[in-house]
C-alpha cells in the first residue's frame, strides 16, 4: 500500500541559496552540437528518488525550473521535507512519502533514481538498510521503468573504485573494493546497482544512464552526516577543533551541487549510457581543505588530528575526460567560490541567522 504523504503547507518557506534559472537551449548543446531533446520545451513527468535530500531537492529545483512535472518519492530517512517546502504549491510538483524497497506504479517519462544512505553515518548506522535500498530499490524502480517505458538513471558512486590503485579514475577502472569491510553495504550495494542497470538495458532494452559522483559539497547537506567538507564547516562554526583522521594526507575533490545537478541533467537527456564521472578533478589533502575551510570561516580554527577511520581511500580523483567529450560538462565552481555558500547555510540553519537569506545566489 502506498503511503502517500500528508500535504504541509508553509506560508514561510525556507530560502533557497541558489537560484536555478533557465537558459538559452544552444548552451545545453552536447559535444555534437545538438540539443537534447528534453531541453527542447517539452515538458516531461519526471520521477526522481531521494527528492527531499541534498543532491535530489537541487535536481527538483532544475527540472520544475524547466518546466516539467515533477514527482518526489522519499522516505525521510534522510531526506527533509524542508528542503522541498517551497514547491508545494506549485501544481506541477508531488510529494510522495514512500520506501523504494517496496514497488510503486507511478506514470512518467524518466526515472532519476537517487534513493539510498551516501554519508558513513547513515550507512554504517543501518547496514541492511542500505544494501535493500540499492539492490531491491533499483530493481524496483528498474522494474518500473520496464513498465511504464521511462528512461533510467542511477546515481551511482566513486566508492565503486573503492581505494583505488589507479589514479586518477577513469570510467574503465574496476575498482579495489574490500567486499566485506564496514563500508561495503554502500559499495559494493553500488556496484550491484550498476549491474542490475546494465542488465535491464542489454536484457530488456531498457534506456539506462550511469553517473559515478564524486564528493559534493554545498547548501542542505546534512550537517553532521560525518562527511569531511560538513565536519570541517560545522564544527568551525560551532568553534570546535576540525576533525581530521590518519595523517591528513588522505586527497578527495570535490564538486558543488549546482555542477553536479547540471552533469545529471546532461547524462539523462543525452544518448550516452555511461558510466560516467561526475566529480571536479581539482584535488585537495584533507589539510588542505581544513586551510581553505579556516581562511573561509575562521582563521584561527584549531585542527585535531584522530586515528583513521576502517577502509577509508587514501587518494580519490575523477577523470573527466568522458563527460568532456560525450557531455559537454565539466565543473564551474571551484571550492572557494563554492565553500561560502554552503557556509552561509550552514550558519543560518545553526544559528538561525536570517541575514544570510539574501546572498549568494547562483544562477546556473
Amino acid at each position: 500500500m502506498i503511503n502517500i504523504q500528508d500535504t504541509f503547507i508553509s506560508s514561510n518557506p525556507i530560502p533557497r541559496r541558489i537560484a536555478y534559472e533557465l537558459v538559452d537551449e544552444t548552451d545545453h548543446a552536447n559535444a555534437g552540437g545538438k540539443v537534447p531533446l528534453g531541453l527542447k520545451g517539452k515538458s516531461k513527468r519526471i520521477l526522481v528518488t531521494g527528492g527531499a535530500g541534498f543532491v535530489g531537492s537541487h535536481l527538483v529545483d532544475r527540472l520544475i525550473a524547466r518546466g516539467d512535472s515533477v514527482i518526489v518519492v522519499d522516505n525521510f530517512f534522510t531526506g527533509k521535507k524542508e528542503n522541498l517546502l517551497h514547491h508545494l504549491k506549485n501544481p506541477r510538483f508531488e510529494l510522495i512519502r514512500h520506501d523504494v524497497v517496496e514497488p510503486i506504479l507511478l506514470e512518467v517519462d524518466q526515472i532519476y533514481h537517487l534513493a539510498c544512505p551516501a554519508s558513513p553515518v547513515h550507512y554504517k548506522f543501518n547496514p541492511v538498510k542500505t544494501i535493500k535500498t540499492n539492490v531491491m530499490g533499483t530493481m524496483n524502480m528498474l522494474g518500473l521503468a520496464k513498465r511504464v517505458g521511462a528512461r533510467f538513471l542511477i546515481t551511482s558512486t566513486s566508492e565503486v573504485y573503492g581505494d583505488p590503485l589507479q589514479h586518477p579514475q577513469a570510467e574503465t577502472y574496476w575498482g579495489n573494493v574490500n567486499p566485506i569491510g564496514v563500508r561495503s553495504c554502500y559499495d559494493e550495494g553500488k556496484r550491484t546497482a550498476e549491474t542490475l542497470t546494465m542488465d535491464y538495458h542489454r536484457g530488456l532494452n531498457i534506456e539506462v544512464r550511469i553517473a559515478r559522483i564524486f564528493n559534493t559539497y554545498g547548501p542542505r547537506m546534512c550537517i553532521d552526516d560525518g562527511r569531511v567538507v560538513s565536519n570541517f564547516v560545522a564544527q568551525a562554526l560551532r568553534k570546535e577543533p576540525m576533525t581530521v583522521y590518519g595523517d591528513g594526507k588522505q586527497t578527495r575533490s570535490f564538486q558543488f551541487v549546482s555542477d553536479l545537478v547540471e552533469g545529471l541533467m546532461r547524462l539523462m537527456e543525452g544518448n550516452h549510457v555511461g558510466p560516467f564521472n561526475l566529480g571536479n578533478p581539482g584535488e585537495f589533502t584533507m589539510l588542505e581543505l581544513a586551510k581553505v575551510v579556516q581562511e573561509t570561516i575562521d582563521p584561527n580554527a584549531k585542527i585535531e588530528f584522530r586515528p583513521n577511520t576502517e577502509d577509508d581511500p587514501h587518494k580519490r580523483k575523477p577523470d573527466i575526460t568522458k563527460a568532456k567529450q560525450l557531455l559537454g560538462w565539466e565543473p564551474a565552481v571551484s571550492l572557494r567560490q563554492g565553500l561560502p555558500m554552503m557556509v552561509d547555510d550552514f550558519r543560518q540553519r545553526i544559528f538561525g541567522d536570517d541575514k544570510q537569506d539574501s546572498g549568494n545566489l547562483l544562477t546556473i
